[in-house]
């Protein structure tokens, strides 16, 4: 594998300046001679952005626990990206205390936000609407998973559609998931079958994501990226 220097020098003698890596997230910021700005990182996928010129991963993976700060900071990352945000969730409100937590989220973003609400059909939404300039932001995978689970869905088959579905979209996302491992083994069927298949997704998820940050308590650890 060729050398950083070697790469930017390559794509200096392209007609694509090098404008050098991002402090927050180590990227290498490009300017090409026909788009405004771009990212690459490494050899690998490039993802255009608004007139920033700021560095957005195509796959940002944000996970923790309940009331981590996960879906702030994702919040966060996609109106600082200069990206048209849209929100995409998978949540239904079946209930008083769900309304009331739809509700609190919904207050939460602003108005330059726009809402999909998906509980099932995730990777076909997500299609439809990524774009450059557009970031899409899963609000969240552990909601959808226990979706899938009372459709009686087959998880294995859904993870992989996600998953190949994730690496063809044409802008990037932000996705939000619930870390479930970390406490006692629960005490039921159900509940350990729930648990085990959110850990296989987070994995694969994170496997293919360019950043991987765990929240807890409100702060960010970087994981991948």
């Amino acid at each position: 594998m060729d050398s950083p220097r070697r790469w930017i020098d390559q794509l200096n003698r392209r007609s694509i300046k090098s404008l050098g890596r991002d402090a927050d997230t180590g990227f290498h910021v490009v300017a090409l001679r026909s788009k405004k700005a771009a990212v690459i990182e490494g050899r690998g996928r490039m993802v255009e952005t608004a007139a920033t010129g700021a560095g957005v991963p195509k796959i940002d993976f944000v996970l923790g626990g309940a009331r981590s700060g996960k879906t702030r900071l994702a919040l966060a990352r996609a109106e600082a990206s200069g990206c048209a945000p849209v929100y995409v969730a998978t949540a239904t409100a079946g209930d008083a205390e769900m309304a009331a937590r739809v509700a609190a989220h919904q207050a939460e973003r602003g108005p330059i936000w726009s809402t999909v609400e998906e509980p099932l059909e995730l990777t076909e939404a997500l299609a439809r609407r990524a774009a450059p300039g557009r970031i899409l932001l899963v609000d969240c995978l552990t909601l959808w998973l226990s979706n899938l689970m009372f459709a009686e869905r087959d998880i294995e088959a859904e993870t992989a559609r996600l998953t190949m579905g994730l690496s063809r979209l044409a802008g990037p996302v932000i996705l939000v998931s619930n870390e479930v491992g970390l406490g006692i083994v629960p005490d039921n069927a159900l509940a350990r079958t729930f648990r085990d298949d959110q850990g296989r997704l987070n994995q694969a998820v994170a496997a293919l994501a360019d950043r991987v940050t765990f929240v807890a308590a409100g702060l960010p650890l970087l994981l991948k990226g």
